[in-house]
């Protein structure tokens, strides 16, 4: 394993903190800033829209940029978002805050997804996608927890104060670990306009639609999972963290799982994991009352939403073509677009007073909308591609 996917596996737990674990903390926030649970949670739907706006903004104006380069500026940005979010006075700095670390965060993936793939054989590109996003699964694995303990002893600004020092110290690995002269040899930067043709091809589409309705669902339901399982379950406040971990635990196996299926076929490995989501998201509806089924449910929904990061990823930049990088991140803001529709329909059914239980409903539906997409997608693909196959950029 080259050891700059180490460095990108930094930067991507960094980032992927910030993103969760404000789930985790949603009623102390809400309560420190006297905002509703629903009104809280635009913090989580702003970040994920912004997100949006610069995976696809940011990445088209640093097309020609050295990787490297940028990766070291987006995580200087990372850093500065944060340390606003930790001293913000008011809910409106900390939801800018929020954005302005938002900002980084598809960029940074889209072309990390990029750097990563082109550091390892054609065979073993889903894999170092995968490790990339370890980095992500593993903040959910023990930095969300961790931070949701901190948070709740120490107040919700320590947390951000402890992500804006992990900024720092990937920061660092980035400039030392990643390889700029490799990187940019391998990785030739690229003009927009070729870019641009990433668009051009009906399964970048398709897979986008796929990634925004699979998301959409699952992060819609687990961004309002703190006050579902004290609220309907029974959970003690003190247990949340715990959960968070649980979930942690699936997106981690999920990941890992997804990678190594997606190496062997893609559009199978997408079928099952989306109509494994379904399934666990309607049940989940259906008995979260019951603790055991709440904890078994939150780890399954983990897993199989989780699951379909590498073979989302990895599918959008084999028919992006020549040009991956915004294919890359344009799949990056759908992940977001996701989430941000999905908490803001979860918390629509919320405030209509549907219930906590109502966005995991939500999100079943979405999931059943993307098997739908996935299976239709696979039937009108081309009939000569090889699923494993991500084509290396080129200048």
């Amino acid at each position: 394993m080259p050891v700059a996917l180490v460095a990108l596996a930094l930067g991507g737990f960094g980032i992927g903190l910030t993103e969760f674990v404000i789930m985790g903390l949603l009623p102390e926030v809400a309560g420190d800033f006297d905002v509703s649970i629903p009104v809280a949670g635009y913090l989580i739907s702003g970040y994920a829209l912004a997100v949006a706006v610069g995976a696809i903004f940011l990445t088209a104006a640093v097309t020609r940029l050295p990787r490297k380069k940028v990766l070291v500026s987006l995580m200087f940005l990372f850093i500065a978002g944060n340390l606003l979010s930790a001293v913000a006075p008011a809910y409106e700095l900390m939801l800018a805050g929020r954005i302005l670390a938002a900002l980084t965060h598809g960029t940074f993936f889209g072309i990390g997804s990029v750097v990563a793939a082109a550091l390892v054989p054609p065979n073993r590109k889903a894999g170092a996608v995968a490790i990339m996003f370890t980095g992500l699964t593993t903040a959910n694995v023990l930095g969300v927890p961790l931070g949701t303990f901190l948070g709740q002893a120490l107040g919700w600004r320590s947390t951000f104060w402890a992500i804006t020092a992990i900024g720092l110290v990937a920061l660092v690995g980035i400039q030392l670990l990643v390889p700029g002269a490799k990187v940019d040899a391998d990785v030739a930067p690229t003009r927009l306009r070729a870019e641009l043709t990433a668009l051009r091809h009906p399964q970048v589409w398709w897979t986008v639609a796929i990634t925004i309705l699979a998301f959409g669902g699952m992060f819609g339901a687990f961004t309002y999972i703190a006050p579902l399982v004290t609220e309907v379950s029974g959970f003690a406040a003190g247990t949340v963290p715990w959960l968070m971990l649980v979930f942690g635990v699936g997106l981690f196996a999920g990941n890992l799982f997804g990678a190594r299926m997606a190496d062997r076929n893609l559009d199978a490995t997408m079928l099952v994991l989306l109509v494994g989501l379904t399934a666990v998201m309607a049940a989940f509806g259906l008995l979260a009352g019951f603790k055991v089924i709440t904890v078994v449910a939150i780890l399954l929904m983990g897993g199989f939403g989780f699951g379909t990061v590498p073979p989302l990823q990895t599918r959008v930049m084999t028919y992006g073509g020549d040009a991956p990088t915004m294919a890359s991140a344009i799949n990056i803001a759908a992940f977001n677009v996701g989430n941000a529709l999905g908490a803001w329909l979860g918390g629509l059914t919320i405030a209509a007073g549907l219930g906590f239980t109502s966005p995991l409903w939500v999100g079943a539906a979405l999931a059943a909308v993307s098997v739908v997409l996935m299976a239709t997608a696979a039937a009108t693909k081309p009939e000569r591609r090889a699923d494993t196959a991500i084509p290396t950029p080129v200048g």
